[in-house]
């Protein structure tokens, strides 16, 4: 009999194996494609107004380095969940343990990662082909919110789930709310994707917030979910493999809806469905990405208001690149925080199950 534990760790092993033999094809391909950018930099951030400080630090990585490399992630994730799937149903013995295809615990996690992979293929593919900045941001974000507002949707009516854990006190009840909270959340979490910009970190932050999220939900006995977040991160790092610096391909936008979608189904699946916190403890995991967004709105808030930057570039990893910080410094420094960021969230999602 398997432990619980191998149950968990044969699915995230099976992942990177399989990211890390798929990867030489894929890049392979993507070279032979030409699959990146035709022009550098970006036509223009949030806000309005052109971004000359990020194009001139990122010239010339980005009209020779391709995109799409978020591919290897996603299709890791979704080809050891079926493999094992098909395996459970097909042979007996410890087979089935393996399977963590389950409707309560993972089929919107999975869902969500499919959906984004596919709407940030078509941006991506966009990109690079018509020389834009791929789909309008409008549209993404509606892709992304309507995606929330389904998963929201089957929580509520489907798991009947309607309000969210507090740590040390009773949860706190939403009622239909809930549907558009999960979708603010989803839109949210969504916008930390942007800390897809420098060699190495978002593939190092995602795997570790992964990792923080399959301890949490092991420690709450949600093996099926854990099995899936402990997948998302060996896929993750097979991805990192070849991302470090000089990366062989980005991640881009097929890779980071992808993860983003996930990230934000599998901490609600944590939550009250488990008498978990995974919800609330999110912006501490997932550190990071919440430090991308707070200094996104903050700067453009700023100009706005007192008509110049607080940073020099936002999000604020950009900053650190522009006060002149080696891209390397930048990324080995968020993947220490982010480190931190987990261990702390993890202890204290294990610590406000404790009686």
């Amino acid at each position: 009999m398997l432990s619980t534990a191998a149950r968990v760790l044969i699915p995230s092993a099976t992942a990177f194996i399989l990211g890390i033999g798929f990867a030489p094809f894929l890049a392979g391909t993507l070279y032979r494609a030409k699959a990146w950018k035709k022009k550098s930099g970006k036509e223009s951030g949030i806000g309005g107004g052109g971004t000359p400080i990020f194009n001139a630090l990122h010239r010339e990585r980005e009209v020779s380095t391709p995109r799409m490399g978020g591919m290897l992630i996603w299709a890791s994730i979704l080809a050891t969940a079926f493999l094992f799937w098909v395996l459970a149903r097909t042979l007996g013995s410890y087979w089935p343990l393996l399977n963590f295809v389950d409707r309560r615990e993972t089929w919107l996690p999975i869902f969500a990662l499919a959906s984004g992979a596919a709407a940030g293929l078509v941006d991506d593919f966009l990109e690079i082909t018509e020389g834009r900045d791929g789909l309008p941001l409008i549209r993404r974000l509606a892709i992304v919110g309507t995606i929330g507002l389904v998963g929201g949707w089957w929580f509520y009516t489907k798991l009947g789930v309607s309000s969210i854990g507090i740590p040390f006190a009773a949860p706190l009840p939403l009622g239909w709310f809930f549907i558009p909270f999960f979708a603010l959340v989803t839109l949210t979490v969504y916008a930390g994707g942007t800390i897809d910009g420098i060699d190495g970190l978002a593939g190092g932050v995602f795997s570790i917030i992964f990792l923080a999220y399959a301890g949490i939900a092991f420690g709450e006995g949600q093996t099926q979910l854990a099995a899936f977040a402990a997948t998302a991160a060996g896929a993750t790092l097979a991805f990192l493999w070849f991302n470090i610096p000089p990366a062989r391909f980005y991640m881009s936008e097929t890779g980071s809806m992808a993860l983003t979608l996930a990230l934000t189904m599998t901490a609600f699946a944590s939550d009250t469905i488990a008498h978990g916190v995974g919800v609330f403890i999110l912006p501490l995991v997932a550190l990071p990405l919440t430090a991308t967004v707070a200094t996104t709105l903050l700067q453009v808030f700023w100009k706005k208001i007192f008509h110049k930057k607080l940073f020099r570039v936002a999000p604020i990893h950009h900053h650190f690149e522009a006060l002149g910080w080696p891209a390397a410094k930048v990324t080995m420094r968020y993947w220490v925080i982010t480190i931190i960021a987990g261990v702390l969230g993890l202890v204290a999602a294990l610590a406000a199950r404790l009686p």
